[in-house]
């Protein structure tokens, strides 16, 4: 079977390729890879090459196929896996698989099994460790965004509380209590202010912070402050930009008592400050967001561990529970993982954007591996349909989903591209 797939070779040295891909052993499965998001790790990894702990030593003699945010088709079925798996069926792919202590990862450290590809082998251990999973939704971009928002919803299961008196853990945020998102305005903010609200750990009141008024448009736009009341649920956003004592703002916002949950979700030393000031009692604060540099740090108020039972922790990805909770909330069409999605591209365009993920704006960016498409921001299809009329259809869907990418979209584009 031949594959296109972009492989890293060495630090920045990505290359779409073909090669052929050998016949599967019978502890292995074969898919086809039909849509694959790109993570921040994946810049981190093709930044490090060889330096990063997930890629092997010998990457530039055997090269890795880079992507985990991956979903698709199951091809052929090694025979130890038949009375689980079929060809024919949806696939989605937990790839944290931590497997006997290894920190191989799809993505970052198999020759054949790499989301940014048309076909893909998957190892025996994706299947042993119970990594591969059904997905019997309407959409493939659905099942790719399960990652980054199992991501998610393990932070959210990972806050957790005390009682005064108690050291017994009350897992997960406090239902009907005061969570801040700060820096929440980006794709993985949107994703956890869609699974805040629709969780079975509701908070009463959400609080989003930015400094972008474009993303925190955008986000009103998605998310209703008015509609959101409807489901007795206080939802305000906040642009930091300007304002004093950003600390004594917010806190001011819940009355003075401060936050129950406060999630960070840029590493910026400021931002992690004034989550440790806006914690209320018993209040956790869960830096999501994972720093580059070693020595990033700030100050922390150790009076308030002491005496206040502040909670300082931070979560990496989610696990399989957390990436199977995601798919059965996404196919009961409870949450949108859409709302993470500003631009859409092929396989061709997957090595640049990989390179230069921290300097493009928007959110997350969604690949078609069958396709060539240049990455196309959903807000300017409008304008390339004046030239392209496929173009123009796809800015007529997205549009009567507030600007958001679908079904009917993602249907479209694999038919008509």
């Amino acid at each position: 079977m031949k594959t296109r797939a972009v492989r890293l070779y060495g630090k920045k040295d990505l290359r779409l390729e073909s090669f052929d891909l050998p016949a599967i052993k019978a502890d292995e499965i074969l898919v086809q890879i039909i849509s694959d998001s790109i993570c921040m790790s994946s810049y981190k990894a093709a930044v490090l090459g060889p330096d990063h702990k997930r890629v092997p030593k010998d990457v530039a003699e055997h090269p890795i196929i880079i992507g985990h945010e991956m979903a698709g088709n199951i091809v052929e079925v090694g025979s130890k896996w038949q009375a689980q798996f079929m060809p024919g069926e949806k696939f989605a792919m937990q790839p944290a698989l931590n497997y006997k202590g290894s920190m191989d990862s799809p993505g970052y450290s198999y020759r054949y099994c790499g989301g940014a590809a048309t076909y893909a082998i998957l190892p025996q251990e994706v299947m042993e460790l119970g990594c591969l999973l059904k997905y019997e939704g309407d959409a493939y971009y659905d099942a790719s965004l399960a990652e980054p928002m199992s991501c998610i919803i393990g932070a959210f299961h990972a806050s957790y509380h005390t009682d005064m008196g108690s050291y017994d853990h009350r897992m997960g945020i406090v239902p009907g209590g005061k969570l801040a998102i700060l820096a929440g305005a980006g794709p993985m903010g949107l994703g956890a202010i869609d699974y805040a609200l629709h969780s079975d750990r509701r908070p009463g009141m959400i609080v989003v912070t930015d400094v972008d008024q474009a993303k925190i448009a955008r986000a009103q736009t998605i998310f209703s402050p008015a509609e959101v009341k409807k489901d007795g649920i206080e939802l305000v956003f906040v642009n930091t930009t300007g304002i004093g004592d950003i600390p004594k703002y917010l806190k001011e916002l819940t009355g003075g008592t401060g936050f129950d949950d406060v999630h960070v979700y840029a590493p910026v030393r400021a931002v992690v400050e004034q989550a440790d000031q806006i914690l209320g009692r018993d209040g956790c604060l869960n830096f999501f967001a994972g720093p580059t540099d070693t020595a990033f740090s700030g100050l922390l108020n150790y009076y308030n561990v002491h005496y206040n039972a502040a909670h300082v922790m931070g979560t990496t990805g989610g696990n399989t529970n957390d990436m199977i909770e995601s798919l059965r909330l996404t196919e009961k069409n409870l949450i949108n993982p859409a709302v993470m999605v500003t631009h859409i591209g092929g396989i061709d365009s997957v090595a640049k954007a990989t390179l230069t993920l921290p300097e493009l704006p928007g959110g997350k960016k969604l690949i078609y591996t069958g396709i060539d498409m240049e990455l196309t921001a959903i807000e300017d299809f409008a304008a390339k349909g004046e030239i392209n009329p496929h173009f123009a259809k796809l800015a007529e869907i997205t549009s009567r989903y507030k600007g958001l990418w679908s079904a009917e979209a993602e249907k479209y584009l694999l038919k008509h591209w």
